[in-house]
């Protein structure tokens, strides 16, 4: 049976480049994968970028209301409908891959679910298990309820630590209220921290 996995780490630990190494050993072998991201997350313009530098086009975004399963499969088949041709004879998908997981909806994690164990696919999704206010995002804590294997890709605070909480920032000051989902812009930035630092920035409060 095939598995749903969710890779996840706070800010920094490198998920989007471990997402492209993945891909690339696929492709490597000469396997076909399909990349994946929440339309939400408008970052990139539908590019999945490394910090390390490296940056890869998705194969399609899943918007807010889209069933997952079914835009997988319509791509899947070569089915796309924004594709010059149609019903183009495909290899088939050897593995599902998605970045920014956290902003999927529940319900399409459990269509990664079914993708994994209904069609077949390996799917490996990657994303942050809690938002800047240490709560988790929603489509994280499903995948937590559901994936079949759950990692931790670890990174490090800057006083050495291991990093576990992400912190919002405008500017130079760390904030604690505001939407979740607030991508980076010109003045909002993202840091990684462990317990104790994030203490201190928030007056020893934990702000769920």
């Amino acid at each position: 049976m095939s598995k749903l996995y969710f890779r996840h780490g706070a800010m920094n630990s490198g998920k989007s480049t471990g997402l492209l190494q993945v891909a690339y050993n696929y492709e490597e072998r000469g396997q076909r994968v399909l990349l994946a991201k929440p339309g939400i997350d408008t970052k990139g313009a539908g590019e999945i970028e490394s910090r390390l530098g490296m940056n890869r086009s998705v194969d399609f975004l899943i918007q807010p209301d889209d069933d997952a399963r079914a835009v997988y499969a319509a791509h899947a088949a070569g089915d796309d409908p924004d594709a010059l041709l149609e019903h183009v004879q495909v290899p088939p998908v050897a593995c599902l891959l998605i970045d920014e997981a956290q902003f999927l909806t529940p319900g399409q994690v459990d269509d990664l679910f079914r993708i994994a164990v209904l069609d077949r696919i390996p799917v490996i999704a990657y994303g942050l298990r809690t938002d800047f206010r240490t709560r988790a995002f929603p489509g994280s804590a499903r995948l937590l309820e559901i994936a079949h294997s759950l990692e931790e890709l670890k990174t490090i605070c800057r006083c050495g630590r291991k990093a576990v909480f992400n912190t919002r920032r405008v500017g130079d000051k760390v904030v604690f209220d505001g939407d979740q989902v607030a991508i980076d812009g010109a003045d909002v930035w993202y840091e990684s921290l462990c317990g104790t630092c994030y203490l201190e920035a928030s007056g020893g409060q934990l702000l769920a």
